[in-house]
């Protein structure tokens, strides 16, 4: 089986009459990765909605109109496929794999299950216990429930900083009518994405997606909101990020907050609010992390707390961006008794790189190294079709490889320095920890 290189697909995109819009790249494999790019996340929850628009991405796997959950369940596997979905804070995506020759099989069944679930109370009961078992599981790791507390501390209690799985007992008490109310306001066609990545001819796979819009549209009982929606042949006006109910995140105030746990291990986060996607600023915030605690084991971080000082096991810095804001932490696991010094470390490391630009050899090392990191990770075919989706649905254009790499060739000692000055300063900085 061949291969190209994802940096070289041209993207096509339209938008379809309903207000969908589609984007397809072309790869040189018989493998199609495609999907349904949702603008909803758990920062769209009203406050009596903490974790529905997960919920809700559960039970859109329990039966629609047309299918019953095994149905659904089977309909890709049974031709060697696979069928997924994550919820994030922006974003809910429902997504397949499968060999080319099964393409309207796979869009049948996304444009069925995002747009006709109905989300039976029967299968809402067993779910429910799942999706408990996991928000369990989740509790029981400190070093991934950190990360959601340090987010609500960054975000100071707004929707963003919310726990995407929720809590138990509200869970428990939401009802099919929940779901359907939250899917009804949300899930409209003219804020989704159907993102196609392989060997399928654009014009094919429009002519697909609108067949398929078009079978959901026929099996909604009279009276259902996306019947008109779907059928419509005037595309609405896609809504503003900023009209879409989202509100904008409260000033940042910096805290340091120490949670009592029954763990053997502390476990830490340092960090800031940082920058949205949209702000150029964030790319020389992405190369920074990098160099600071990225994977390699040659980051900062990870040369002074484990390989010299023996401290830890793991130490990473963590950047994450959102349409209109973002943030930055470092995450470590040590020794109560060694927490204090860590810290200093840490700090250490934060001030050299506010205090002392990069030499120009120590720059284009990082260049490098983060490059070839990026270049790899275009491998995963999965990863590219995601991304792909995601980058459309909130920024409306497509990913370009080389484009991204030029930026990164651009950026100077000053940009990364003035970055690290702003972002860096101890008082600006939120402490968490974990004892």
């Amino acid at each position: 089986m061949t291969t190209t290189s994802p940096a070289s697909a041209v993207p096509y995109t339209h938008t379809l009459p309903c207000g969908m819009r589609v984007i397809c790249a072309p790869s040189a494999t018989d493998v199609v990765y495609c999907g349904i790019a949702v603008d909803v996340g758990t920062r769209d929850e009203l406050p009596d909605e903490n974790g529905l628009a997960h919920f809700c991405e559960h039970l859109t796997f329990k039966g629609t109109h047309r299918r019953r959950s095994w149905h659904i369940l089977n309909r890709m596997e049974s031709v060697g496929g696979d069928l997924n979905a994550y919820t994030g804070k922006e974003e809910t995506i429902y997504y397949t794999a499968f060999l080319k020759e099964h393409f309207a099989r796979a869009v049948d069944l996304l444009a069925d299950i995002v747009l006709g679930s109905t989300y039976p109370q029967t299968e809402m009961n067993k779910e429910v216990e799942v999706v408990i078992d996991e928000i369990e599981s989740y509790n029981d790791s400190p070093s991934e429930l950190i990360f959601d507390d340090f987010e609500n501390l960054i975000f100071c209690g707004h929707p963003l900083g919310r726990n995407i799985l929720g809590e138990a007992g509200r869970l428990r008490g939401f009802r099919s009518e929940d779901i359907q109310r939250f899917a009804w306001r949300l899930y409209r066609p003219d804020r989704m994405v159907f993102f196609v990545y392989g060997r399928i001819e654009p014009a094919h796979a429009c002519r697909e997606i609108t067949k398929a819009l078009k079978r959901v549209a026929s099996s909604l009982p009279e009276g259902h909101p996306f019947q008109t929606l779907l059928q419509t042949d005037a595309s609405p006006a896609r809504p503003d990020r900023n009209d879409a109910g989202r509100t904008a995140v409260p000033e940042y105030r910096p805290q340091t907050v120490t949670l009592h746990k029954d763990t053997h291990q502390a476990h830490v986060m340092i960090g800031a609010r940082a920058y949205s996607a949209r702000d150029p600023r964030h790319l020389s915030l992405y190369l920074l992390n990098n160099i600071l605690g990225g994977p390699g084991m040659n980051s900062r971080l990870n040369l002074s707390l484990r390989e010299k000082h023996g401290l830890v096991y793991t130490v990473e810095s963590v950047m994450t961006t959102y349409t209109d804001t973002g943030l930055w932490s470092v995450y470590f696991g040590c020794d109560p008794h060694d927490v204090a010094r860590c810290r200093r470390l840490v700090l250490k490391e934060l001030r050299q790189l506010a205090e002392t630009p990069l030499a120009p050899h120590a720059l284009e090392a990082a260049k490098r190294q983060i490059k070839g990191q990026i270049g790899i990770s275009y491998d995963n075919f999965e990863n590219v079709a995601l991304a792909m989706g995601k980058t459309f649905l909130h920024y409306d254009r497509a990913r370009d490889l080389n484009r991204l790499y030029q930026k990164i060739d651009g950026l100077t000692a000053e940009d990364l320095h003035a970055v690290a000055q702003e972002l860096f300063r101890p008082e600006n900085l939120t402490f968490l920890i974990y004892r």
